[in-house]
């Protein structure tokens, strides 16, 4: 039977401190904790700057043989720095963004096998960055080509329209997973599915992500489930189970943002996955 292995997408939330981790858990000590209920987690920080060897080597401690930690890309890659819009000049120019890499890939290589995949998150780009589909990819394709060996990558594309063929194609040529995304703007999924294989590895990577502005208009803290998206995960799970017996690994992780709490978010993804339950 094919790997399942879910968690969050982060694990630092203070907010869990009562419903997911005991009363007066101190923040360095929520990874140990998380890691006796979850065997994966996607870690943000890395998004906004490359850890040290210090940071890594801490979670390797903290973490089980058999613990997956997925990381982002950092922000300086795929965005191309630290303003809103994304800078045409660097995003993925290996002159500007090539020590950025190197720098990550090695720190995080510190993780062994612990280590799981690293996520190419790309914002959603406008014309101003990219004209088209066809001018990402000639940028992405060799970008993907040069990356360091040792590792697996995944890339999210955020352009709806911009999940065809050409980017399968793209991915598969060098075995990275696209990343299968809920965003409120974005189709679902499962949808993609009936007209597309979205295989292009030999794992399988999924992000439940939402609508941060409708939980954003019900709480400010994520201790509770607060939107109702079982229908949603009715269709994660459908589609999980016929994408699983295609690859020998599958990943899900969920966002607070996607009902309120991660942590039940996923526990109900898993148990309708592993359950045989789902449309």
């Amino acid at each position: 039977m094919a790997e399942f292995l879910y968690g969050t997408s982060s694990w630092s939330e203070k907010s869990w401190v009562g419903p997911f981790y005991p009363e007066g858990t101190a923040p360095g000590d929520y990874l140990s904790h998380y890691a006796t209920r979850f065997r994966a987690v996607e870690a943000d920080v890395t998004y906004y700057r490359i850890p040290d060897a210090r940071m890594v080597d801490g979670w390797a401690r903290k973490t089980p043989e058999g613990f997956e930690l997925c990381a982002k890309f950092p922000r300086t890659i795929v965005h191309g720095g630290e303003e809103a819009r994304p800078d045409p000049e660097c995003v993925l120019v290996p002159e500007r963004v090539g020590e950025d890499v190197l720098r990550f890939t090695k720190v995080m290589a510190r993780l062994g096998e612990k280590c799981g995949p690293l996520v190419l998150q790309f914002p959603y780009f406008n014309k101003t960055v990219f004209g088209g589909p066809g001018d990402f990819l000639a940028r992405l394709d060799p970008f993907l080509a040069a990356l360091p060996k040792g590792h697996r990558y995944a890339v999210e594309v955020r352009n709806g329209a911009w999940i065809k063929p050409p980017l399968l194609e793209v991915l598969r040529r060098h075995k990275v997973a696209l990343v299968l995304v809920e965003l409120s703007y974005l189709p679902h999924p499962a949808d993609l599915a009936q007209k597309l294989d979205l295989v292009t590895a030999d794992f399988v990577y999924c992000r439940l992500i939402g609508d941060r502005k409708a939980i954003d208009e019900k709480t400010d803290t994520f201790d509770r489930i607060v939107l109702d998206m079982s229908k949603q995960l009715d269709r994660w799970a459908s589609l999980l189970r016929t994408l699983r017996e295609r690859v020998p690994k599958t990943y899900a992780f969920a966002n607070n943002h996607y009902a309120g709490h991660g942590p039940a978010t996923i526990r109900d993804l898993a148990s309708l996955v592993e359950g045989g339950k789902g449309s």
